[in-house]
């Protein structure tokens, strides 16, 4: 398997399937309604904008096995240097380490682009992900209490945070 740079045309339908097979029977996603095409397609677009990567995991034979990417975590500028990533696995490949290339792989994106800080939104059922997390120096910033509801039931949010050592040099506007 190696790391590649996704696009809409080659795996637009793939992600899409793995976005909404996590939304249907997870709490990965606090989301209701399986996502259209259409949508996979403007979210490609408002990633490439940004210049936000999105990478995947491919199999030998090409079959995605999962991507990840990351994106504004708020939209006023002085939080410029922090980004929000996501993870999401097909289901028929986890629980292989495929989870921990890819958040190695953004860690190096996120430096590469100037990044000071990663943020991950954990589900706190989702134990695997909290771990892989804390594996690579994430530390706990918070727990969100009851901010989501679904499958008949209040969740919370794990906040997780990892400090790059990037950029040397900030500016106020970039």
């Amino acid at each position: 398997m190696h790391i590649i740079e996704c696009n809409f045309a080659e795996h637009g339908t793939a992600i899409q399937a793995i976005f909404n097979e996590a939304i249907v029977h997870s709490t990965a996603l606090y989301d209701y309604q399986p996502r259209s095409l259409e949508t996979i397609e403007n979210w490609f677009s408002q990633k490439m904008l940004q210049k936000f990567p999105v990478i995947g995991l491919i199999t030998d034979d090409n079959q995605l096995t999962g991507f990840a990417s990351y994106g504004t975590f708020r939209a006023w500028p002085a939080y410029q240097y922090t980004v929000e990533h996501s993870i999401y696995i097909h289901q028929d490949f986890r629980g292989r380490g495929l989870g921990k290339c890819l958040l190695e792989a953004l860690i190096h994106y996120a430096e590469k682009q100037d990044y000071h800080v990663l943020i991950a939104a954990i589900d706190s059922s989702n134990q695997n992900s909290i771990k892989l997390h804390q594996s690579f120096g994430f530390t706990h910033a918070g727990t969100l209490k009851q901010v989501g509801f679904k499958f008949e039931r209040w969740l919370d949010v794990e906040l997780y945070q990892k400090i790059l050592s990037t950029p040397a040099q900030a500016n106020e506007i970039r």
